[in-house]
């Protein structure tokens, strides 16, 4: 669990001045009042090591336009010339051999995404608000002060009435324990992981890569050995277990399995996100720690990755860039989203009021990095004018916030809570329907953490609004600080796979949520 508390309207509700601090920082910063050309040049940087192919391939098709336009007697002519400049030949013969084998041997091999599924928890775990605030106060733990926060929280968080909670929640009194964790988790990876298995036809013993992220529940066996274990994976499996790093992590994870694919050939790699949310119950009355127990509900998905190029006719995606943004050198940053006991020793994860301009600030330098990877040109030559022109001449000049609308048709913002979604929308001037799969997964499913962006690229799919080429920007944060972004291209028009999140209810949205 990470940001997703502070990212609802009502922070301040309830008494306390943890409370009245969070309202007062709710809001991100102004992305207009400043632009570090440092992370510009991060952009610039990563573009520039490409400069190989860049290169190669108008000389590839300078070559073929002139070849094309050759007679038999330019080609006897050259033949002439060739036979007596033998050695002329052979070395730029051995030049080109070089250069292609170092290209061949350098670029980076796609990575695709064959198919992905969400878990989604049987109607008997749905948890409508009225039923919610009940079992809170049966519990005995929370005060009326701390009811009050919570019913507001909930009244403005954006979630719907059919959200779910663990089965170890619905209990009066609830009965978190270790084994009731490891059951949610089982229910949620196994899940998913079974919807995956069965969409895709692959077999469990052929996967060779194996991540898995969860950020507050790390047993012993890991969570990737219980996947390993019950699936019977193959013995040499490199398999992975990322822990402690919030919302962001699943785009983590991809960018580990996705270097992990660049080593090893022809092979699948499975990343497994969600959030355990049983040993993670907030029982205590501190505003700060509340919000999380208001937000985070059950949830997780499963996604096939492949570097086989036979892969790619019937995959949905071909992974473009992963942008990471990480601020936790700086205290304030580090601390912002912190794991800690309450003055009464009661765990939970506390909220700094900080927040939500922390957040911005990691997510200006992401998007500063990313502009020049993926903006056409005439959006990243304004944005650069402007930004030399306040560094040269100390100009009061603003700088040029480019419009991501034109490098991405889908927009997966994690839906941590309502007020980052109405933040980024601003911001970054997007429309309602950018930002209507993000709305909608908060209002059905809740926080689910590292997963929610998935299910925001399956309410897409549902809609039918997947077409070949469109591409996918996908965003989440997560304590530490960070900030961290994947770029995804359709390779075909996407139809939502079998037993998807959205297969039953797809038609009831979107849903207007009132303020």
């Amino acid at each position: 669990m990470d940001q997703g508390g502070a990212a609802t309207r009502n922070g301040g509700s309830g008494s306390g001045s943890v409370g009245v601090q969070i309202q007062q920082s709710r809001r991100l910063p102004d992305f207009l009042q400043s632009v570090n050309l440092k992370y510009v040049k991060l952009g610039y940087h990563y573009l520039i090591s490409n400069l190989l192919t860049l290169c190669f391939i108008p000389l590839i098709a300078v070559i073929s336009i002139e070849g094309s336009q050759m007679n038999l007697d330019d080609l006897r002519q050259l033949w002439l010339h060739l036979k007596y400049n033998l050695v002329s030949i052979i070395i730029c013969s051995a030049i080109l051999v070089f250069g292609l084998t170092v290209y061949i041997m350098t670029r980076p091999r796609p990575v695709y995404l064959v198919d992905y599924s969400c878990y989604r928890a049987p109607d008997h775990l749905k948890a409508p608000c009225g039923r919610f605030m009940e079992h809170s106060r049966l519990t005995g733990d929370f005060d009326e002060s701390s009811l009050k926060f919570q019913r507001k929280i909930l009244e403005r968080s954006g979630l719907g009435e059919e959200t779910y909670v663990p089965k170890a929640m619905h209990n009066i009194p609830p009965t978190p324990s270790m084994a009731a964790a490891r059951e949610e988790a089982e229910e949620v990876m196994f899940g998913a992981l079974d919807i995956l298995f069965r969409n895709t036809n692959v077999n469990p013993k052929d996967i060779g890569i194996l991540v898995v992220n969860c950020s507050l529940f790390n047993p012993t066996p890991s969570l990737s050995a219980m996947i390993v274990n019950k699936y019977k994976l193959r013995g040499n499996i490199r398999s992975f277990n990322l822990g402690g790093m919030g919302c962001s992590a699943g785009v983590i994870a991809v960018d580990l399995a996705k270097d992990l694919l660049q080593v090893h050939r022809n092979t699948y790699a499975v990343v497994v996100s969600t959030e355990n949310i049983t040993q993670n119950w907030y029982f205590g009355n501190k505003k700060s720690m509340l919000i999380p127990n208001c937000l985070f509900r059950v949830g997780g998905s499963a996604v096939l990755l492949s570097n086989k190029s036979k892969d790619r006719r019937r995959a949905k995606y071909k992974l473009i860039h992963v942008v990471r943004t990480h601020r936790g050198a700086d205290d304030k940053a580090f601390r912002c989203v912190y794991q800690e006991q309450d003055d009464a020793g009661k765990t939970g994860v506390s909220l700094s009021k900080d927040l939500m301009a922390i957040a911005g600030g990691a997510l200006k330098t992401n998007i500063t990095t990313l502009g020049p990877l993926v903006l056409p040109i005439s959006e990243q030559l304004l944005f650069f004018t402007t930004l030399l022109v306040k560094k040269l001449f100390n100009a009061s000049v603003k700088p040029y916030i480019p419009d991501f609308k034109l490098a991405f048709d889908h927009f997966c913002i994690h839906a941590g809570g309502r007020a980052v979604i109405d933040e980024l929308e601003k911001n970054l001037q997007l429309l309602p329907v950018h930002v209507e799969a993000s709305r909608m997964t908060l209002h059905r499913f809740g926080n689910t953490s590292s997963s929610s962006i998935w299910y925001e690229l399956a309410y897409i799919e549902a809609k039918g609004r997947m077409r070949k080429r469109n591409r996918v920007w996908q965003i989440a944060f997560g304590s530490g600080f960070k900030c961290n972004s994947a770029v995804w291209e359709a390779l075909r028009n996407v139809k939502p796979s079998g037993n998807g999140p959205w297969e039953d209810c797809i038609d009831n949205y979107p849903v207007k949520i009132s303020t």
